[in-house]
C-alpha cells in the first residue's frame, strides 16, 4: 500500500563525518607502505589509485547489503570523486581537462569493479589475474596472489561487520602483508 506521505520523504543522507570517516579508512589503507614495499604496487599516481579503488570497491560491496546501503555507497562514492577532483586541480590540471579526466576515473572504477566482481565470483586465481593486470601493471602474478588474498580477507573481515560497526567505522581493513601472505600459504600448502 503506498502511504499518501511517501513521496515527501527524502532518501536518508548519512551524516556526513561517517563519509569523511569511512573514506580517509580507504585511503589510509591505500597508503600503506607495505602494499608498495611488499607487495609490489608501483608507488606512483597510477599505483595508488588502483589501491584506493580497490578499497572502494571492498567497502562499496559491503555497505550495499546495508539497510541504507544504495544511499551511503552513493554518497561515499561521490566523496571518492570530490576528492579525483581535487587532486587533479592540486595537480595543476586546467579546469577544461578535469571534466575528461574525471570522465575516465570514473570509467577506470566501474571497469575495475565489474573485473573484480567476476573475478571473485569465479575464485581466487581470477581474482589474482584481474589485480596482476589492473594494480601490478601485467606483472608479478605472485603478488598479485598475494594481494587477491589480502582482498579476500578484507572481504571477510567487511563481512564480519555489523551495520553499525560499519556506520560509527569502528571496522578495520586487516594486514595487507599477513593475511596476504598467510592465506597464499595455507592455499599452497593444501593444493
Amino acid at each position: 500500500m503506498l502511504w499518501p506521505f511517501n513521496h515527501f520523504r527524502q532518501p536518508r543522507i548519512p551524516p556526513r563525518g561517517t563519509i569523511e570517516a569511512i573514506y580517509g579508512m580507504i585511503v589510509t589503507q591505500a597508503r600503506e607502505p607495505l602494499f608498495y614495499r611488499d607487495l609490489g604496487v608501483p608507488d606512483t599516481v597510477n599505483g595508488r589509485f588502483d589501491l584506493v579503488v580497490l578499497h572502494l570497491w571492498m567497502v562499496l560491496r559491503r555497505l550495499q547489503a546495508m539497510a541504507d546501503g544504495k544511499s551511503l555507497s552513493q554518497t561515499l562514492f561521490d566523496r571518492f570523486c570530490d576528492d579525483m577532483d581535487a587532486n587533479l586541480r592540486e595537480m595543476g590540471v586546467g579546469d577544461l581537462t578535469v571534466p575528461k579526466r574525471m570522465q575516465a576515473f570514473g570509467e577506470a572504477f566501474y571497469g575495475r569493479a565489474k573485473a573484480y566482481d567476476i573475478a571473485l565470483s569465479e575464485g581466487r586465481e581470477p581474482l589474482a589475474q584481474a589485480l596482476c593486470k589492473n594494480v601490478l601493471n601485467g606483472e608479478k602474478i605472485d603478488r598479485a596472489r598475494q594481494l587477491a588474498c589480502y582482498a579476500e580477507a578484507a572481504i571477510t573481515a567487511l563481512a564480519g561487520s555489523d551495520d553499525i560497526s560499519m556506520l560509527k567505522h569502528t571496522w578495520r581493513f586487516p594486514s595487507p602483508v599477513q593475511s596476504g601472505a598467510q592465506r597464499n600459504e595455507q592455499s599452497q600448502s593444501h593444493g
